[in-house]
């Protein structure tokens, strides 16, 4: 018998670039767990593809168009999600970009705003939208839910040439732990997933450089990239039952990257 508690029937996640990459791997493992979706893209092609491969897990699945660094299309995205799929209970905030890899003393000031904007302020916008709903919920006797924040290992390590990604992981890490202190009343758990070298769109340049990958690889133990599969069973801990005492965590998934 499977343990109970790792069941979302009945429950609804909304994942934000859930379009591709990690977003799609935890999308894929709420689906199986037996959640409804909402995923979140500006990829028209890619939401599409997305919701008919998720929908054959036989789950209710809402794709939409939004750009998370704009506050008033999340705000409208988050109402039409509610008016479909009814209650939101897991949020993860996992849109997000890389960031053109340049020296620091040439980082413009265009290209620093627009990093800290997507991966930073639609956080806040997307979490904000959701801690009200929960928060909401639970005046009604509905307490309790999930934020999950996407930051990544260049929140705990110098990642030369990305100040930009580091700080928008970083800050990203001390929100979700301002947020797990303020919202515990609520039930409300908040914790970030720090992935290390993984296997998506946004870093097959790197990976792909043979002086980055032999550079890299040996130093990771499990002696592989990850893979976006890598997070599906993590965002269900995250989102069930099962982590109902865990709550303001920054949560390492790397291979061993950061400790060897």
């Amino acid at each position: 018998m499977a343990f109970k508690a790792f069941d979302l029937t009945g429950k609804v996640a909304l994942v934000t670039g859930g379009n591709g990459g990690i977003g799609l791997g935890l999308a894929e493992g709420l689906a199986a767990a037996g959640a409804d979706l909402v995923i979140w893209g500006t990829n028209a092609k890619k939401n599409a593809a997305a919701r008919s491969r998720l929908a054959a897990y036989g789950r209710r699945v809402m794709a939409l168009e939004c750009d998370v660094a704009d506050e008033a299309a999340v705000e409208t995205a988050f109402s039409r999600s509610l008016a479909e799929m009814g209650r939101i209970d897991g949020c993860f905030a996992n849109a997000g970009v890389a960031g053109k890899a340049r020296a620091f003393v040439e980082m413009t000031t265009a290209e620093w705003r627009r990093v800290l904007s997507i991966n930073l302020d639609g956080a806040f916008f997307t979490f904000r939208a959701a801690a009200r709903h929960m928060i909401e919920r639970a005046g009604k006797g509905d307490a309790g839910g999930a934020l999950v924040g996407m930051a990544s290992t260049a929140a705990l390590e110098g990642a030369a040439r990305a100040e930009h990604y580091g700080a928008s992981k970083g800050a990203m890490v001390a929100m979700i732990k301002a947020l797990a202190v303020e919202l515990a009343r609520y039930r409300i758990r908040a914790n970030a997933i720090c992935p290390g070298w993984i296997d998506t769109e946004m870093t097959a340049g790197a990976l792909a450089y043979p002086k980055f990958r032999d550079s890299v690889l040996p130093r990771i133990p499990m002696r592989r990239w990850g893979e976006a599969a890598d997070f599906g069973a993590i965002a269900v801990y995250l989102m069930s039952d099962a982590s109902a005492y865990h709550t303001g965590d920054a949560i390492v998934i790397d291979g061993g990257y950061t400790i060897y």
